[in-house]
């Protein structure tokens, strides 16, 4: 089945126009656009009716098989999105996926959204009788790698150019916040029409709308991004997120790195994911902390992790983001932690 990127969509849809297509992602406003994009290709092509279906617990299947055999008396094309929950689909629902798959034919337009795609379900046989005659489309909100190419790719339909330092500068105030980012490239498409954008002619719009998640700031300490991390962590604080939520999801990644480490002189880095169930996603960033960090520094991470952790649990009410910089620091190889004894690190781990 073709993947494509909801920003390459459009120019997909010039060309072609698929039997069937697979929205997922978690960015609404990517999953919106998406829609109305594939349903003004298809009313360009004479699809001129469409319906919508919630799935829920009480839905009517039958309903949904009888728009693909009942074709309306004012339309002779439709188009149909169903939409899914975002919890994992029962075995029941995959039975009918494939009574839907079945039904299928020219004079209708599937398009299915979903909240994620997982492994189950695209080996799943109503995914592999799609396959041959459907696109899935990448919904998922841009990350700091893609963020660049999705700016550029904006502008570009909106007709300006923008040039490497603005689209830095938009990075850093507009990632996470994707409906924000698109907001102000269209304003600055009617503000500067036609031209190119230069850093002073856009720093009087901008405003700090970046939106981060405590999972980006664990993946930021892993590939060693100091400036990355530090960004994060200090959105986080303004944003009052509670410190114990960022313990509770850096203590498994942490953990989990003294262990690989420890293992790896040994063992294949490959096997070792395999045995701890390591996502594929986040295998390049344990790799690339695992390259970087010695083991002694690991040691003292999870030292003053704990350090923290007993001072929170001391007192709840107090401030610990000055010392989750510091450990931010020294996860991502900053020499900060020199005050700490080696033996007093040593309590904590016994050699093999």
């Amino acid at each position: 089945m073709k993947l494509i990127d909801a920003e390459q969509l459009q120019e997909h849809l010039k060309m072609n126009l698929s039997a069937c297509y697979l929205l997922y992602g978690d960015e609404p406003l990517l999953l919106q656009e998406s829609q109305d994009h594939i349903r003004e290709a298809a009313l360009r092509r004479n699809f001129t009716e469409h319906f919508t279906v919630t799935i829920e617990g009480d839905t009517e299947w039958e309903n949904i098989f009888r728009i693909f055999q009942e074709l309306s008396l004012f339309s002779s094309r439709q188009t149909l999105l169903v939409i899914f929950p975002h919890k994992l689909l029962p075995a029941s629902m995959k039975d009918r996926l494939g009574q839907l798959v079945q039904l299928l034919h020219q004079n209708i337009l599937l398009m299915m959204r979903f909240h994620k795609l997982t492994k189950a379900q695209e080996n799943s046989p109503w995914y592999k009788a799609l396959a041959p005659y459907a696109c899935k489309i990448n919904c998922e909100k841009p990350n700091h790698q893609r963020l660049p190419a999705w700016i550029k790719t904006r502008s570009k339909s909106l007709c300006f150019d923008i040039d490497l330092p603005c689209i830095e500068r938009l990075c850093e105030c507009y990632e996470g916040n994707i409906l924000a980012l698109s907001q102000l490239l269209t304003l600055l498409s009617l503000v500067y029409p036609n031209e190119q954008l230069s850093l002073p002619k856009i720093e009087p719009l901008l405003n700090n709308f970046a939106h981060f998640t405590p999972y980006q700031w664990s993946n930021a300490l892993l590939e060693g991004k100091t400036e990355r991390a530090l960004l994060i962590l200090k959105k986080l604080q303004q944003e009052e997120h509670e410190p114990v939520i960022l313990l509770r999801i850096l203590q498994p990644d942490l953990l989990l790195l003294v262990t690989l480490k420890r293992a790896m002189a040994e063992v294949p880095l490959i096997t070792l994911f395999q045995q701890h169930q390591v996502w594929q996603s986040r295998r390049t960033y344990f790799t690339q902390a695992l390259q970087r960090l010695s083991l002694n520094v690991l040691k003292q991470g999870v030292h003053l992790f704990c350090q923290i952790e007993i001072s929170l649990k001391q007192d709840y009410a107090l401030s610990i983001w000055s010392e989750l910089e510091t450990l931010s620091l020294l996860l991502c190889g900053q020499p900060v932690l020199s005050l700490y004894p080696q033996s007093f690190t040593e309590c904590f781990f016994d050699e093999p």
